[in-house]
């Protein structure tokens, strides 16, 4: 009996690591489709919302959590806990051939076991009839312009790019939204053109089981928003291809714990003391003015440490500390009894004798 029950349990977990192992690749399949990015921020909703969450909140606002769902999915046919992943992605241009600055782009992208054109159809009854189409390859973006942003732009030209947003359905069940102009370059990866580089992907998906993970090149952004890298009209080759202030970090779980593990690159040892000394102080300093003490508790487990040419994060929250807090917050507070003050003494009014006439 103990060793049947030892077989059932090595093949459940094989079972559950080759599910983890296919949608890690069924979700880097997936984003292997989108187009380039400086910056990515990758949410997986499933984990979270049905594996962290339960561990964190009480049984009573989870299970209204769940009835929201059902609520939301009665009425959209969309339910929140069965999206796969929601990426959001930022890029920047080289300047325009008149040495302009160009803002970043950002592109929020969902997919996930929904229907696309169901949202396309409900942002358009949202929007009251100010979508307007537009064409872009196979695909049909809808355009609308924020006037309030539009108007202030008319001062500040740096605006302009943030006055319209789109959005897009890139396949059955994912869609897009965001800058214009960054939706195109979507629809054409999609197409097979200019897709997001190996590297950067990787560099986001190292560990798919991840409830959250951020990537990016600050660096590489900055050389090519302020014209090292060429501007639009006239490219140039690359002056520098240090990998100075690539960074990672990723939140994850286990029975017990939040896990949050990052990196930054230093291009060498001597960078790298050199800022851990300093990003160290910072979040020293920044702990100590947390007034919630059970907060800063938590958080004096992050540790920043330089390793060769690299500073990296680690931190280790335990699930119970973490719902303690969570719940603490949640909790109401409790009025201050008021304390009864003395009655103030009456004001006595100044008696005005009359004078008898004589």
């Amino acid at each position: 009996m103990k060793r049947l029950f030892t077989h059932t349990t090595v093949c459940l977990s094989l079972v559950l690591l080759s599910a983890v192992a296919a949608f890690g690749q069924t979700a880097t399949s997936s984003l292997a489709n989108l187009p380039e990015a400086d910056t990515l921020v990758y949410i997986n909703p499933q984990r979270i919302l049905n594996d962290a969450v339960p561990k964190l909140m009480p049984a009573k606002e989870v299970a209204d959590m769940r009835s929201m769902f059902d609520m939301v999915k009665q009425q959209s046919g969309i339910d929140p806990s069965k999206i796969d992943y929601i990426v959001i992605a930022t890029r920047f241009k080289r300047p325009t051939p008149d040495l302009s600055f160009q803002p970043a782009e950002f592109m929020l992208v969902a997919s996930g076991d929904m229907s696309a054109e169901s949202l396309m159809t409900l942002a358009r009854m949202a929007s009251g009839g100010k979508l307007r189409d537009e064409k872009h390859g196979s695909k049909t973006i809808a355009l609308m312009t924020i006037d309030e942003i539009a108007k202030e732009a008319e001062k500040m030209p740096l605006l302009k790019s943030f006055s319209e947003v789109g959005i897009v359905v890139l396949n059955p069940t994912t869609i897009a939204a965001g800058s214009p102009a960054y939706l195109r370059a979507a629809i054409d990866a999609s197409e097979g053109n200019g897709r997001i580089a190996a590297e950067s992907l990787n560099s986001l998906m190292r560990d798919p089981n991840v409830l959250a993970s951020v990537a990016g090149s600050p660096w590489g952004a900055f050389a090519k928003s302020f014209g090292m890298l060429g501007t639009e009209g006239n490219a140039r080759p690359p002056r520098c291809e240090s990998k100075l202030g690539d960074f990672y970090a990723a939140l994850t779980m286990d029975a017990t714990n939040f896990r949050l593990r990052g990196m930054m690159n230093a291009d060498n040892p001597d960078t790298a003391k050199i800022i851990d000394n300093l990003l160290s102080g910072l979040l020293q300093h920044g702990i100590s003015e947390i007034p919630d003490k059970s907060a800063q508790a938590m958080l004096k487990g992050m540790t920043l440490t330089a390793e060769n040419d690299e500073v990296v994060l680690q931190a280790d929250f335990a699930q119970q500390m973490l719902k303690d807090l969570i719940q603490q917050h949640m909790m109401p507070k409790k009025q201050e009894a008021s304390v009864p003050q003395p009655p103030k003494p009456p004001v006595k009014r100044p008696v005005t004798r009359r004078r008898k006439r004589g």
